[in-house]
């Protein structure tokens, strides 16, 4: 195993298409949820703990064999969103064309055929990790950062916010990114003996409902 690997994969210029996904940060400026660093750290703090510790575990389940069908059959199950179960396909499809070119592997190539129109991105990311070498928790660490740095970034853009201010957010939610990421894990490694009913099914519903409402946009920045 190459640790490294974990960076190329958790880089934020890897071509896996996050760029264009606030994960909800969007919709959050608009309704004035957030308006400043200390409202994005609330923002992306809630996101962690519900959407970033259902994708981690999905993305470590991945990485310990479970198989990518059901897991993408739980991942359906916890994004009651239309809009963001079309968005986590297509993120799930580029991620998948950068990964085949980057580490070549016969699981993903099965998975690419069984779901042509893209998995759900946090099982392709497992599915990633394991094809490179890395570890469950790797996966894990990889899902959670993601989703609070992609609304981290979007909230520069779309606030002009200090890029400094959003870091030192992210830096703050660091000991609850590490928690995430154990608990993620030790769910994942529960899912051999208690199926994928043992993943966490932790719900935002307002991250839903403003994704519904962001999808119906004329005029947006961001895909999701």
């Amino acid at each position: 195993m190459s640790r490294a690997a974990l960076l190329v994969l958790a880089d934020g210029r890897f071509p896996a298409g996050g760029h264009a996904h606030s994960g909800g940060a969007e919709a959050a400026v608009k309704a004035g949820r957030i308006t400043d660093a200390a409202s994005l750290e609330s923002f992306c703090r809630g996101r962690l703990h519900t959407a970033g510790l259902v994708s981690a575990a999905l993305a470590a389940a991945a990485v310990l064999g479970v198989d990518p069908r059901l897991l993408d059959e739980a991942a359906d199950a916890r994004t009651p969103s239309p809009a963001l179960r079309t968005a986590a396909r297509k993120l799930g499809r580029q991620l998948m064309r950068a990964a085949r070119a980057t580490w070549p592997s016969t699981e993903l190539d099965a998975l690419a055929r069984e779901f042509p129109k893209g998995a759900h991105q946090p099982v392709v990311l497992g599915l990633t990790a394991r094809a490179a070498g890395l570890e469950a928790v790797d996966a894990a660490y990889c899902a959670a950062y993601e989703s609070v740095s992609g609304p981290a970034s979007a909230t520069v853009r779309l606030l002009s916010l200090d890029p400094f201010d959003a870091t030192g957010a992210l830096a703050r939610l660091a000991p609850e990114l590490d928690r995430v990421a154990d608990q993620a894990v030790e769910a994942a490694r529960r899912v051999a003996d208690e199926g994928p009913d043992a993943l966490p099914a932790a719900s935002a519903p307002l991250l839903e409902i403003a994704a519904e409402l962001h999808a119906a946009w004329p005029v947006r920045l961001f895909a999701s």
